[in-house]
C-alpha cells in the first residue's frame, strides 16, 4: 500500500485568544493552511486546518471535513499554552505553541475516561499538495466489516472522487453512518478519516482486483478489517423493520425526569391527541446530533398542527450531575425546542430495561412514532445522516411524509 498525503477533513474551531497581560498579546499560530496528525497507536489520522487571523488578538481555526463545518467557540490561550474545548462532546485539545509554525499536545476524550488521550502534532503548510494519479472509486460499494466473524456487519460505502486524488464519503450501516469522511486516493490506496470531538475514525484500504481490502481504526481501542466490492444495487434492511414493540404492547409507558428534575410521561395531558415522536438518544452520539437537527426542522414545520417530540437520553457519564450538564450543553448548542428527559446509563441493556415495551435497543438514535390515539405506529432504527447524500434525502423525505400522514388522521375526541 503506497503512502498517502495528509487528509483534508473537517471542523471549525472558532476562538478568541486572551492576552497574556494588559497591552500585550501572545504569539499566535501563523495564518494559513496547517496539517495536524493524531496518533492512533502508530496509525496517523490526518487533519487539515486553516488558521485565520480575525483581528490583532483573535484567531480562528477552520477544518474542512467534506461538507461539514463544526464551530468551536471555547478556546483559551495562556502564553504558549492553548486549550481547545470541543462543542457538544466532553473532549479537548491541550497544546503547546512551540513556534508560530508548530503546535503539539494531546487530545483528551473525557467521555472514555480521564486518561483516554492521544498525542498530536500540527505544522503550518507552505507548499501546495503535489499532483497525484489515482483510481476513481466514485459510487456505491457493498462493504462487510469483520468478514467471517460472528459479529460482522454489512454497510454501504459511498465514495466520491474529487480533484487531484481527493476523496470524500461515508459508510452507511443499519444502526447509523460514519458521517462525513474525507481523505485521499493515491495509486491503489485509499485513506478516509473523520473527527468530530467524540470519535476519531480512520479507514485505510488498497485495491485487490475489483475489491477494496482495508482496516478500520476507531480511537485507540478498536480495529477491524473490512472488504468492499462495487455494487450500486446493494441495500440494507429497512430501518423501520428492525425494532419492535414487545408482544402485548400497543402503546408505550414511560416516565423520566426532565433536565429540571420534573417527571414527564408520554401520557401527560400536553401529549394527548397529538402525534408524538420519541427519540432515544445520547448527547455523546454524533448520529443523534444529526437526528436532533432533523427533528428540530420537523418540530418547526408541524408543531402548530399537532406534533410533539420527546427525547430520552442515555448518557455515558455515570454521575447524574455530569450527565445533566452534558444534556444542557447539547440542548443549548443545537437549540432543541422540545423536552429532553434523562434516562440513565448509555448501556443498551440498561436502556432496554428502562424501555420494556421495546424488544431491544439496537441503536442510538432510535425514533418511536406514535399516532394521535397513543398507538405506536412505527419504530425507526438508526439514521441515514446528511453525510450519506441521496440516502439522507430519501430518509428525510419518508420521515416527513409519514409524520404528515399521522397528522392528517382524525384527531381524537376529547
Amino acid at each position: 500500500m503506497t503512502s498517502l498525503p495528509p487528509l483534508v477533513f473537517a471542523l471549525v474551531l472558532l476562538a478568541s485568544c486572551s492576552a497574556t497581560s494588559p497591552g500585550t498579546h501572545a504569539e499566535r499560530p501563523r495564518a494559513g493552511r496547517w496539517s495536524m496528525h493524531l496518533d492512533l497507536l502508530g496509525n496517523t489520522l490526518p487533519v487539515h486546518l486553516e488558521v485565520v487571523h480575525v483581528d490583532s488578538a483573535t484567531w480562528w481555526l477552520q477544518v474542512i471535513n467534506g461538507d461539514e463545518v463544526i464551530t468551536v467557540k471555547d478556546i483559551e490561550q495562556r502564553g504558549d499554552s492553548v486549550f481547545i474545548r470541543m462543542p457538544l462532546y466532553d473532549s479537548e485539545f491541550k497544546a503547546l505553541l512551540h513556534t508560530t509554525d508548530h503546535l503539539s499536545g494531546r487530545w483528551y476524550n473525557y467521555l472514555k475516561g480521564p486518561d483516554h488521550s492521544m498525542p498530536f502534532v500540527a505544522h503550518a503548510v507552505h507548499k501546495p499538495a503535489p499532483t497525484v494519479d489515482a483510481s476513481d472509486l466514485s459510487g456505491e460499494w457493498r462493504v462487510r466489516f469483520s468478514p467471517g466473524a460472528k459479529d460482522g456487519y454489512d454497510a454501504i460505502g459511498i465514495f466520491e472522487q474529487r480533484t487531484n486524488g481527493q476523496a470524500t464519503g461515508t459508510f452507511l450501516t443499519e444502526t447509523g453512518d460514519y458521517r462525513y469522511l474525507d481523505g485521499w486516493m493515491r495509486g491503489d490506496s485509499l485513506l478516509l478519516s473523520g473527527f468530530d470531538g467524540s470519535h476519531a475514525f480512520l479507514f485505510q484500504a488498497a485495491e485487490h482486483g475489483d475489491s477494496l481490502v482495508g482496516t478500520f481504526h476507531s480511537g485507540i481501542h478498536w480495529e477491524e478489517p473490512w472488504v468492499a466490492v462495487r455494487d450500486p444495487g446493494f441495500r440494507l434492511r429497512d430501518p423501520d423493520s428492525l425494532t419492535f414493540l414487545r408482544e402485548g404492547y400497543r402503546v408505550m409507558d414511560l416516565r423520566f425526569p426532565d433536565l429540571q428534575g420534573r417527571m414527564v410521561s408520554a401520557s401527560d395531558p400536553q401529549f394527548r391527541g397529538k402525534v408524538l415522536l420519541v427519540l432515544v438518544m445520547g448527547s455523546w452520539c454524533p448520529n443523534c446530533v444529526d437526528e436532533a437537527r432533523l427533528l428540530n426542522e420537523l418540530y418547526a414545520k408541524h408543531h402548530e398542527n399537532g406534533l410533539e417530540i420527546l427525547a430520552i437520553a442515555f448518557e455515558k457519564h455515570s454521575e447524574p450531575a455530569r450527565a445533566i450538564s452534558a444534556l444542557e450543553r447539547f440542548q443549548q448548542a443545537l437549540e432543541v425546542p422540545f423536552p429532553i428527559l434523562y434516562g440513565g446509563s448509555a448501556g443498551k441493556a440498561e436502556a432496554a430495561a428502562k424501555l420494556p415495551f421495546l424488544d431491544r435497543v439496537m441503536s442510538y438514535p432510535t425514533c418511536i412514532m406514535v399516532d394521535r390515539r397513543g398507538t405506536v405506529r412505527r419504530i425507526r432504527t438508526g439514521i441515514h445522516g446528511p453525510g450519506t447524500g441521496a440516502h439522507y434525502a430519501h430518509y428525510k423525505r419518508s420521515f416527513n411524509d409519514f409524520v404528515q400522514e399521522l397528522l392528517d388522521e382524525e384527531p381524537v375526541a376529547p
